[in-house]
């Protein structure tokens, strides 16, 4: 490729990524699925900006998929990944294992060969590592019990890669001279035996660990004191293109090799810094490859047999359902996590595309076999985001076990002075103060997990919704000395504030507000009593940090304490002009209350009152600013 061809596909390439993205995520589609239609509308199906030079682009965006196993190693301290051992060995080996014998099986009721059906079976137990990981990110799954269990499945799954590679040729009835050689370099450059193979990469291993623990400090602190940020994005590239130029050399998936170089850093003072300078390496070489799958589609194959290739896409999505579903049952997994957990790796995977170019050298599959199995592979990679939409408006809705499956807890037994509604992070805090001093509660909640812990631990509470004016009758709100609202959702805040205050007016609310409109909002409901969920740890925060920075310590608090005076005020005067909803004027009045506070603490006489100011410094404050 000239330099002339090589910047006009990259123009092409970027302009697609500048065009189709943003008009996906303003869909509700995902970068993912906007990546793909890209590639296909480039593609040489369609408008034909990509030919056949598509292919040896996405040898290079394949690395893109390297970055990112390298930056999710970086996230898993070696004692984490051995406790994923079960996951990854049952979920990941369950899966490969059951999808391989499933597919086997139907190939072989087709007509294939047992070596044949074997092979398309071990090829198709593959899922998209790239797709899968990154729609997760997206959506917020990764840390969920079904992310984790397709990331630990993702894993199993590249390292299958290597036993497949040493398998396939064996399929083809005899052993070749390139058995080694897995297309895109998966093979491995040297001709070693299994043993070998299995010593080396032991070796490895050790050499990444003591590397990671011994010498990648003293490297990188050596780059790091040039401060040249270029340098360290440079150390940071060497090190992720150097291991995987050693994986491919014995025959190691790239991908797997700059995991575990991820993993053995996971510990290295410098994780965030190789995180930052890789990530935008990463994202864009991921948008080129999800582009060059869709642009390497070939509807001439579709438009030839469009009912095989459809069968074929159907039946693989629905046959790897089958089979997650199965296996994440068998795990022990809740209707909703499998559901996200199945949905997410119900596709053919990069790799797919690797394994098939190996078996047809290797003489294991024909071309007009392997064909529409790509194909079929590449269209199921392209409807991944739509599975992660059908699962989130649809099956998820009919699989999360309903907040109010149960009916509310009798409160016959109810006799608090207080009632609590909402008894989470915020408002459990609040409970345990009051009934440490011997004030009587009743605590409702909606969350019958919650009651259930709170149960346990012998605190009256009860399940129910507080929204509810008849369940807080039934909580004895009419006796009730105070009504204390500690929800987190805003409206469901806002409405019981409204009907209590329209049937028992002189009832004192104490209400959690989630930020300054919702002050506004509950101010303007006529409390008087609103408590902003993070203003006095703010204000601790700054007292320390004024201390930290060379002030006094009853300067400090002074001026925390002078603030905070003000900035109530503030709340209920900028409320009402915020409830006029002139914006121009609500900034206004804002910009000059924030000026005047200025004001106001830097002419105050912060040391005046001796007497009183000595008060809010502790003793041993007061010692260690006698020694200074």
């Amino acid at each position: 490729m000239s330099a002339q061809e090589f910047f006009t596909q990259a123009v092409v390439y970027l302009a697609a990524m500048v065009v189709a993205v943003p008009l996906a995520k303003r869909l509700g589609l995902g970068s993912v699925l906007g990546y793909l239609v890209a590639g296909v509308a480039i593609g040489p199906s369609v408008l034909g900006f990509v030919g056949a030079e598509g292919s040896d682009v996405m040898h290079f965006a394949e690395f893109g998929v390297v970055m990112m196993l390298f930056l999710i190693g970086l996230e898993l301290q070696p004692l984490r990944l051995w406790r994923m051992r079960v996951p990854i060995l049952g979920l990941g080996g369950g899966q490969v294992l059951a999808t391989t014998f499933v597919v086997a099986g139907l190939a072989l009721a087709f007509g294939q060969t047992w070596n044949v059906a074997l092979a398309i079976g071990m090829i198709l137990s593959m899922s998209s590592t790239a797709i899968v990981l990154q729609t997760l990110n997206e959506k917020g799954l990764t840390k969920t019990h079904a992310g984790e269990a397709a990331f630990s499945t993702l894993l199993f799954q590249d390292i299958a890669v290597i036993p497949m590679l040493a398998i396939l040729p064996l399929l083809g009835g005899e052993l070749l001279a390139e058995a080694g050689h897995a297309s895109g370099g998966h093979g491995g450059a040297w001709h070693l035996e299994n043993w070998q193979r299995g010593l080396l990469l032991a070796a490895i291993v050790v050499a990444l660990a003591a590397f990671g623990r011994y010498l990648s400090g003293p490297l990188f602190r050596f780059v790091a004191a040039a401060r040249l940020r270029e340098a360290f994005t440079a150390t940071a590239l060497l090190l992720v293109i150097g291991i995987s130029i050693l994986a491919q050399l014995i025959g190691l998936s790239p991908a797997l090799g700059a995991f575990l170089a991820g993993v053995a850093l996971a510990e290295s003072e410098f994780r965030r810094e190789l995180e930052t300078d890789l990530e935008p390496f990463k994202g864009l070489l991921l948008g080129v490859f999800f582009i060059s799958v869709g642009a390497s589609i070939d509807f001439g194959d579709l438009m030839r047999m469009p009912l095989v290739i459809a069968g074929l896409t159907f039946g693989l999505v629905l046959v790897k359902l089958v089979v997650l579903l199965g296996v994440g049952r068998a795990a022990k997994m809740s209707a909703s996590q499998n559901a996200t957990y199945s949905f997410s790796l119900a596709q053919g995977g990069e790799f797919a595309f690797v394994l098939f170019s190996f078996a047809t050298q290797n003489a294991v599959l024909g071309e007009e076999t392997v064909a529409p199995l790509v194909a079929a592979v590449a269209f199921s990679m392209i409807f991944t985001p739509l599975l992660f939409i059908v699962n989130e408006k649809l099956i998820q809705p009919k699989s999360a076990p309903p907040r109010q499956e149960r009916s509310a807890d009798s409160m016959e037994d109810a006799d608090g002075t207080a009632i609590i509604v909402g008894f989470g992070r915020f408002g459990h805090i609040v409970g345990r103060v009051l009934r440490a001093n011997g004030v009587p509660l009743t605590i409702l909640d909606s969350d019958p997990e919650q009651i259930e812990f709170l149960r346990n631990l012998g605190v009256k509470s009860y399940f129910g919704d507080g929204s509810r004016l008849e369940l807080l009758e039934a909580a004895g709100i009419a006796d009730a000395k105070l009504l204390v609202i500690a929800l987190q959702d805003i409206g469901t805040s806002t409405s019981i504030v409204e009907a209590v205050r329209q049937r028992y007016p002189n009832l004192p609310i104490f209400a959690r507000a989630r930020g300054r409109f919702h002050a506004y909002e509950l101010r303007r409901m006529g409390l008087q009593h609103v408590y902003r969920e993070t203003l006095d740890t703010s204000l601790e925060m700054s007292i320390d940090a004024l201390k930290t920075l060379g002030m006094r310590a009853y300067q400090a608090r002074r001026a925390a304490r002078i603030f905070k005076k003000h900035d109530e005020v503030a709340v209920r005067e900028l409320g009402q002009v915020w409830r006029e909803g002139d914006e121009k004027t609500y900034l206004q009045a804002a910009r000059q209350r924030i000026e005047n506070l200025e004001a106001i603490i830097a002419n105050d006489e912060q040391g005046s009152s001796s007497k009183n100011d000595a008060a809010w410094t502790s003793a041993k404050e007061a010692r260690k600013e006698k020694r200074q």
